[in-house]
């Protein structure tokens, strides 16, 4: 700029002059205009980061995922670059769908054992399960029931029907029975409402023949199950909400996919940033 104001014979002095400017300040703004944004490499981490968590982290989380990384990062600072950046979750915020499996009292309703004590520093000793509904192309629909450890959050089994049978909390059951016959400490308490399946012969036999205690929340009482509904409502907000319908086949598969990462990769505040499976795996170390 300055020889090009040069060769139409303008001394820069006297353009200073006119302007109303030091010639200090010139020279500070031409020797920053070629400098590099100091950020470029952090930028470019928060972006990739916000990709690798499928755009579901806000700037709290990137921020603790930058620290395990090793760059202590103010999370005001990590907010004001999102922001330049455009990163930002778009997922809806909206109340999960419950499916209600209550058809009366066809079998034995037992006692809440739980009673809204969702802690425990004790794997496997207190579990929740219960169903929720997803609506699918067409006419379809999809049934989801996981069963979560209270101990860590994770899911440790689950089954996906087409229509709420028995077989859709009977096969996770089986599954979560073998888990505890080969890694529980403690005797264990299932927690559930009052639906069909819970109150069901098939149910409660298995659950006495592994001497597990039965739990089940009040009627029409969310918060005795909060944990469950907790979930429900992070999943569809993550992977749900906001997205257009698709087949039951497809979103089979995205629940399977979804499940797997909250288990090994989503980071959770109570867990030390950690994710249910590195803070199980990190506690049996710490124990061994």
């Amino acid at each position: 700029m300055a020889f090009a104001l040069k060769e139409e014979g303008f001394r820069l002095k006297d353009i200073f002059l006119v302007v109303g400017i030091p010639e200090a300040t010139y020279h500070y703004h031409v020797k920053n205009f070629v400098k590099e944004d100091p950020d470029t490499e952090l930028k470019e981490l928060i972006t990739n980061l916000f990709k690798e968590f499928h755009e579901r982290y806000g700037y709290k989380r990137i921020t603790k995922e930058l620290k395990k990384l090793e760059h202590h990062v103010n999370h005001k600072k990590v907010y004001r670059l999102m922001r330049e950046l455009g990163l930002k979750c778009v997922k809806f915020m909206r109340k999960s769908r419950k499916y209600n499996s209550y058809k009366g009292k066809i079998g034995k309703v037992v006692k809440n054992r739980l009673s809204r004590r969702f802690n425990t520093p004790i794997s496997l000793q207190k579990l929740v399960t219960d169903i929720t509904e997803f609506k699918c192309l067409g006419e379809e629909k999809l049934y989801l029931n996981p069963i979560l450890d209270l101990y860590n959050g994770e899911i440790i089994a689950f089954g996906i029907r087409k229509r709420p049978t028995l077989d859709l909390v009977m096969e996770p059951l089986e599954e979560t029975m073998g888990i505890i016959k080969n890694n529980a400490t403690h005797r264990t308490t299932i927690h559930s409402d009052q639906g069909w399946h819970y109150q069901h012969n098939s149910w409660v036999r298995l659950l006495k023949e592994n001497k597990i205690f039965q739990s089940m929340s009040r009627k029409a009482t969310c918060a005795d199950n909060a944990s469950m509904e907790n979930f429900f409502g992070i999943l569809k907000q993550e992977m749900y909400y906001g997205e257009e319908l698709i087949s039951y086949e497809e979103l089979k598969s995205r629940i399977h996919k979804y499940i797997h990462w909250y288990n090994h990769d989503r980071s959770k505040e109570r867990l030390a940033g950690m994710s249910p499976v590195e803070y199980r795996t990190h506690s049996s170390q710490s124990a061994a």
